[in-house]
């Protein structure tokens, strides 16, 4: 989880049971897909995939699921036609949100996101309506391992990035778009653990809203969690 701009994605949490762990098999096979027809099947020349493979190894996604999707994307096996979709809207409170996700039917996951927005305190809006309240980054999430606060922002500074986050058991780290990959190998070669990476939003400001909206908010990020389709959910919640 990416906190500071409550960042939901299908790396989030460790899910347990079958039915959930059949939903993030599908959501990184759909990754997986969309990362190898963008740049090719191969890991070692595909840094995206390659970051998407090592996320989905770490929920113990078979490897001839892997496998599978990787040939969906490079046209060796058949497979839906598949699009990215970034949606806009507000959620409790007012919270600003954009929702990222792998759709092969448009239409109707834009109809149940509408749904689960309603359902939830919340709507959906315009493009161009939220995403002025956000910059693009990149975010790496690193796993402190016991290593002090201190240490961890003086590696990530000295890497090359912009800003650190320190949530719970988590630290987040922002780049520039184009540095991304420069300072997550920085960072490895500094012994750090890298959980995740990719290219995301982070919030210009954060807003507090009041207990009540933010337990409404939490349940509107589960819902959005459980829609197939879904991978990123970010916004200005101030943790």
């Amino acid at each position: 989880m990416s906190g500071h701009s409550h960042a939901k994605t299908v790396m989030a949490t460790k899910m347990a049971n079958a039915a959930k762990k059949g939903k993030i098999y599908s959501k990184f096979g759909r990754l997986i897909t969309i990362a190898a027809k963008e740049g090719g099947g191969d890991p070692a020349k595909n840094a995206k995939l390659k970051a998407v493979i090592d996320q989905a190894k770490n929920f113990n996604m078979p490897k001839e699921n892997i496998e599978r999707a990787i040939k969906k994307g490079t046209g060796e096996l058949a497979g839906e036609n598949l699009e990215e979709i970034s949606v806009e809207g507000f959620g409790p409170g007012g919270i600003a949100l954009i929702i990222e996700g792998i759709t092969d039917n448009t239409n109707r996951t834009l109809t149940e996101i509408k749904v689960t927005l309603n359902q939830n305190n919340g709507k959906m809006a315009g493009e161009g309506a939220v995403r002025w309240n956000f910059d693009r980054k990149g975010i790496i999430i690193v796993l402190p391992e016991g290593k002090p606060q201190d240490e961890l922002e003086m590696i990530a500074i000295e890497a090359g990035a912009d800003d650190v986050k320190f949530y719970g058991e988590t630290v987040e780290i922002h780049t520039k778009p184009e540095d991304l990959e420069q300072v997550r190998k920085i960072l490895e070669e500094k012994g750090l653990k890298i959980d995740s990476f990719s290219l995301g939003w982070a919030a210009k400001e954060e807003v507090a809203i009041g207990e009540r909206e933010k337990e409404q908010a939490e349940k509107l990020f589960e819902a959005l969690d459980d829609n197939d389709a879904v991978n990123n959910v970010y916004s200005n919640l101030k943790e």
